[in-house]
């Protein structure tokens, strides 16, 4: 696969996942494409799906791997500590809806 296509998958997982899987900070829902988060999350899973690794572990793996700057850069959380496990399953959701359609 090219440069230019992987790049337009990984924009096309992405999308799949911004609108569909938020961080809960004091019960205030944050989708990860209005937070700018989608696109580096959906590159650390990019790989899990072409690979077809995807598994409930892999995933929450790469949301502990995926930092967040919280307080004007004075704190760094995980995407791990940040989404709910309601949102986590609808990630995984997101995901094999996103296999399905490849």
């Amino acid at each position: 696969m090219s440069d230019a296509s992987t790049a337009r998958a990984i924009e096309a997982l992405a999308a799949a996942i911004g609108d569909k899987v938020y961080l809960d900070v004091a019960k205030w829902h944050l989708y990860l494409g209005d937070a700018k988060l989608h696109t580096a999350l959906a590159e650390k899973l990019y790989p899990l799906v072409t690979g077809d690794q995807v598994t409930e572990a892999a995933v929450a793996e790469a949301l502990a791997a995926t930092p967040v700057a919280i307080g004007g850069g004075q704190k760094t959380v995980t995407l791990a500590d940040l989404i709910p496990a309601a949102s986590q399953a609808d990630l995984i959701e997101a995901i094999a809806d996103y296999q399905r359609d490849l």
